[in-house]
């Protein structure tokens, strides 16, 4: 792994995980339907992640613009996690705002 994206391609892989156990744990809520968006937002950031940090360990050229892109679907479902008062999406917003921050560090 590129020492140069170490940081980023962590955070992302951390809050693809943490926003798949949000997700997993959001449909065992008692009232799902409340969480629909929160489940929806759990699954685009996950895989965004995923292909930021797959970009990133191919030293792509377009990891900046990637990037970016997460940022902001990180920085939206971390938003949408806040929202909630279950301990799984507080810490998915967590790590969710956490990427971001790195995202858009790597992309500067």
């Amino acid at each position: 792994m590129s020492e140069k994206y170490r940081s980023c391609i962590e955070a992302c892989y951390i809050c693809a995980a943490t926003c798949d156990y949000c997700a997993t744990s959001c449909l065992k809520e008692a009232d799902v339907d409340m969480m629909r968006e929160c489940i929806r937002s759990d699954m685009q950031c996950a895989a965004i992640c995923r292909l930021a940090a797959q970009f990133m360990t191919l030293e792509s050229e377009f990891s900046a613009e990637l990037c970016n892109l997460c940022a902001d679907i990180c920085q939206k479902c971390g938003d949408e996690c806040a929202k909630h008062e279950h301990d799984h999406c507080k810490k998915c917003a967590e790590a969710c705002h956490r990427c971001a921050e790195e995202c858009r560090k790597m992309a500067a």
